[in-house]
């Protein structure tokens, strides 16, 4: 079977720790950007496609909560699923993954949750989300078979 999340595999740099070492919260936070990123580059390119006509899609609230301390040269593993699909609104959920070997540690959990939105900047309304996105989701969510059945 499949694995049910969509994975950034990324090697944490100097650049991205504190003067104590350990890695400066707000990386994680982009970490999740990356990984939204690189699914739409990768499993939904007709979505950023969209992106560029009029699309936008809303970061509405994001959070991240710490297990262990990472540091230069780690290993993560940024794992994201499909947390819940409405009509105009999403979330995800992160897990991060030290991957040492073959062992895995949970190392922090967050969450994004992100509306889409369509129209000029002053005038920005929710937008259904595209079908070329829930589709794309399909694979990512316990409720993979559920989701294709969505009311429009």
């Amino acid at each position: 079977m499949a694995d049910d999340y969509f994975e950034y595999r990324h090697t944490v740099g100097f650049e991205e720790t504190n003067l104590v070492g350990n890695v400066y919260y707000v990386n994680y936070l982009r970490w999740q950007g990356r990984c939204r990123e690189l699914f739409l580059q990768q499993k939904a390119p007709a979505v950023l496609a969209d992106v560029q006509d009029d699309l936008k899609l809303f970061t509405l609230k994001v959070d991240c909560e710490f297990f262990a301390e990472i540091t230069a040269f780690d290993e993560l593993s940024i794992r994201m699923r499909l947390a819940e699909l409405g009509q105009t609104q999403l979330e995800f959920t992160f897990d991060y993954v030290k991957v040492t070997g073959g062992a895995e540690v949970l190392i922090a959990r967050g969450r994004q949750r992100i509306a889409c939105m369509r129209g000029p900047n002053t005038n920005t309304v929710p937008s259904l989300i595209p079908e070329a996105l829930a589709h794309a989701l399909e694979p990512y969510s316990a409720q993979g078979r559920a989701l294709t059945g969505r009311a429009a």
